[in-house]
């Protein structure tokens, strides 16, 4: 496959911004380190926090308490940081980035959270000290008592614009989330500014809410339930979902036995419809065209066992193959290798089915990776429109006369999404474009206001991330004629 983004090694590491060191506050200084890591090293929270949760045994109320102001702090920084701008005497980009973490985690405790607020206050003056020493703990003394002085409701009142005025910039702020990324999504619902954009708040409000851990059985290794039976609940259209309420996935036996794995049941249905539109002749070969780092690859290899298929999972980095390999392996049927999806190493027409789950600004995961919304930029979104276009170019190419072709980005956005697909469509009167929210009838409002045959999962409407999905099956010959 081609890259799908930059990932330095430091994103998985546990350095800190200082060497580590016994804390006072534990919990607190676990947080303040993954802002730091965060915003310092382009960490991804979601792998670094549990790494320092597990390195300095924090447990019970200290892990769940790092846990909440991390994810917390990340989610509703824009939020903070609009805050802390009227609180402030200073530009909040000078502060050193110890203080301005631990200014957002204060203020987080204080608007969002039942903390009480001197105990807020004492400690996050302690926490600076700690991590950037005495002289500026007068400072965030005095910046979070002025925090303290008003509620969320009230503080929005000042920090917010008018929703009657500039309604895309009052959600902005009150859901923390960059203004262009609102107006992004409230294009893809199809709602426009003078509506009130009611469904972009639902979306926008979904994005701030924890989700819940979602569970996908590997067909020929496992089942629903199986996963039920160790005490999830069955999923309400994936047939193999399922959600765990509490604990690790690895406590759950077919999980810690590569059986199952954590997957978003939009995934694991953009999987399956790939698997459901019949095709005629030969359905043997199957191609991941975008593995890394192997979660639909999985469940296609256990889909394709089922049935007799083989997959072939293609990824760009060989660290990333090595994962793929792991997931795809216990169902046996399938091979990853080292290959880049805009390169083939394999002849066109090969395959019958194509997966190119393609890279993408990630915007359809913000409830599970808030940090994105501000890792992410305008500029981003036409850089990796042209690689998906090239991308679905070669998944095209891959499938055979017959085959067909799953596009999938975890992004709403329509330049990544509809956009993407109608320019390939456009060239290429060899692709015919099938009914996605047909394929998968059960799911309700999947139709997107881009377009009746793409599928489009929301937060708010499906408690998924926001996948897209658009089908394609690669005509004959003379069908293709036929349509010129």
């Amino acid at each position: 496959m081609a890259e799908r983004k930059r990932t330095p090694a430091s994103r998985g590491s546990v350095r800190t911004a200082r060497p580590p060191r016994t804390s006072a506050d534990p919990a607190r200084r676990a947080a303040l380190d993954v802002l730091l890591a965060v915003a310092d090293r382009d960490a991804y929270a979601n792998l670094l926090l549990p790494q320092l949760i597990t390195r300095r045994k924090l447990a019970g109320r200290d892990a769940a308490l790092a846990t909440e102001l991390c994810y917390g702090t990340l989610r509703g920084q824009g939020t903070y940081d609009a805050v802390l701008g009227i609180c402030c005497d200073r530009d909040l980009r000078a502060l050193d980035p110890a203080v301005l973490g631990t200014l957002r985690l204060g203020a987080h405790q204080l608007l969002a959270t039942r903390i009480q607020p001197h105990a807020a206050v004492a400690t996050s003056v302690s926490l600076v000290k700690e991590a950037a020493g005495q002289r500026p703990a007068g400072f965030v003394n005095a910046v979070l008592r002025k925090v303290a002085t008003r509620d969320m409701a009230a503080w929005l009142d000042i920090a917010a614009p008018p929703r009657d005025r500039d309604v895309a910039g009052y959600l902005a702020v009150r859901y923390s989330h960059p203004r262009w990324v609102v107006e992004a999504f409230a294009a893809a619902l199809g709602e426009p500014p003078e509506g009130g954009l009611t469904d972009t708040e639902a979306l926008l409000a979904a994005d701030g809410e924890r989700p819940v851990v979602q569970l996908c059985a590997v067909p020929v290794l496992s089942s629903q339930q199986e996963l039920a039976a160790a005490g999830c609940t069955p999923a309400r259209w994936s047939p193999f979902g399922a959600y765990l309420s509490d604990g690790p996935p690895g406590a759950i036996p077919a999980v810690a036995q590569g059986r199952a794995g954590v997957q978003d049941e939009a995934s694991q249905l953009a999987a399956a419809a790939l698997a459901r539109v019949p095709v005629t002749g030969r359905d043997a070969r199957w191609l991941d065209l975008c593995a890394g780092p192997g979660g639909k690859a999985r469940l296609l290899a256990g889909l394709a066992a089922a049935c007799g298929a083989k997959v072939v999972a293609a990824e760009i980095r060989e660290h990333r193959a090595a994962l793929v390999r792991s997931a795809i392996a216990p169902a046996g049927s399938g091979q990853a290798l080292v290959a880049d999806g805009t390169q083939p190493a394999w002849k066109p027409g090969s395959f019958d089915r194509v997966m190119a789950d393609v890279p993408c600004s990630g915007l359809g995961a913000l409830r599970r990776r808030p940090e994105s919304r501000w890792r992410r930029a305008p500029a981003d979104v036409p850089v990796l429109a042209t690689l998906q276009r090239r991308l679905l170019e070669s998944a095209a190419d891959a499938a055979r006369p017959g085959g067909v072709v799953a596009y999938v980005t975890c992004s709403p956005h329509l330049a990544e999404t509809a956009e993407v697909v109608n320019a390939v469509l456009a060239g290429r009167p060899d692709l015919e474009l099938l009914d996605a929210p047909a394929t998968l009838a059960e799911v309700p409002e999947l139709r997107s206001a881009a377009g009746s045959r793409y599928a489009q999962f929301w937060p708010h409407l499906h408690g998924t991330d926001a996948i897209f999905l658009a089908l394609l099956r690669r005509l004959p010959a003379q069908s293709s004629a036929e349509r010129q």
